[in-house]
């Protein structure tokens, strides 16, 4: 289906779906955590976006109160409480990558050719006119992941692991219009708790170690007393 069939919002819906997958390069290429934090709140922002304009374009107005828990979630809450825990513990701005930049900007290169080469059959089957973010929702999920593999912060971990959680929301809310209102609220209760949670690791992590390099981790050897 050309683009220009489309209705406007609908559009609109497809220039978001590339922005969110444009910021998850964005946080990939990022060499400072605060920079890096920025992105995926930005990131929450166009996932706010994209999911009140889903809520006219599908008549579901029950996602305009999933938009308001993703703004608060992913714009606000999780980023403010990642910057405090940055100034907090004192951890190093700059973030530490496994591997070569460039080689592991192409591989997520990669990782979206074949989001969209396994994401052909369910485009076939789909009748939503915007089942093209099927791929899309694939690739950010996939260079969530690749974003907790090649980098050594847990902090910077956690932002991966988050940003793979916004693909499947991003998911879900466009391919799909929508899942149920208990599904949704019970997926924001996860994040608040995992955010929550994640706060609580980073400072065990700190005290027991040191540092939040978490390669050190492969490193600790057990103790004979």
């Amino acid at each position: 289906m050309l683009i220009t069939a489309l209705s406007f919002p609908e559009q609109l819906v497809l220039t978001l779906a590339a922005l969110i997958l444009l910021s998850s390069f964005l946080m990939l290429a990022q060499v400072r955590l605060d920079s890096l934090i920025n992105v995926f709140a930005l990131q929450g922002l166009l996932l706010f976006a994209a999911t009140v304009l889903m809520a006219f374009i599908s008549g579901k107005y029950h996602l305009l109160i999933s938009a308001a828990l993703t703004l608060f979630l992913k714009v606000f809450f999780i980023p403010g409480q990642l910057r405090h825990l940055v100034v907090r513990l004192d951890i190093h701005r700059e973030v530490e990558v496994i591997g070569n930049p460039s080689l592991i900007m192409l591989f997520a290169a990669g990782l979206v050719l074949f989001s969209y080469y396994v994401a052909l059959p369910i485009r076939a089957l789909s009748l939503l006119s915007t089942r093209n973010t099927i791929a899309i929702s694939l690739a950010v999920v996939l260079i969530g992941m690749l974003i907790v593999i090649s980098r050594r912060k847990a902090v910077t971990q956690v932002v991966g692991f988050m940003s793979m959680e916004n693909g499947l929301f991003f998911a879900a809310v466009v391919s799909t219009y929508g899942m149920p209102m208990v599904v949704e609220l019970g997926v924001a209760f996860d994040v608040l708790v995992a955010a929550i949670l994640f706060g609580v690791f980073f400072f065990h992590i700190r005290t027991e170690i040191g540092s939040l390099d978490t390669d050190r981790l492969n490193r600790l050897t057990e103790v004979e007393r």
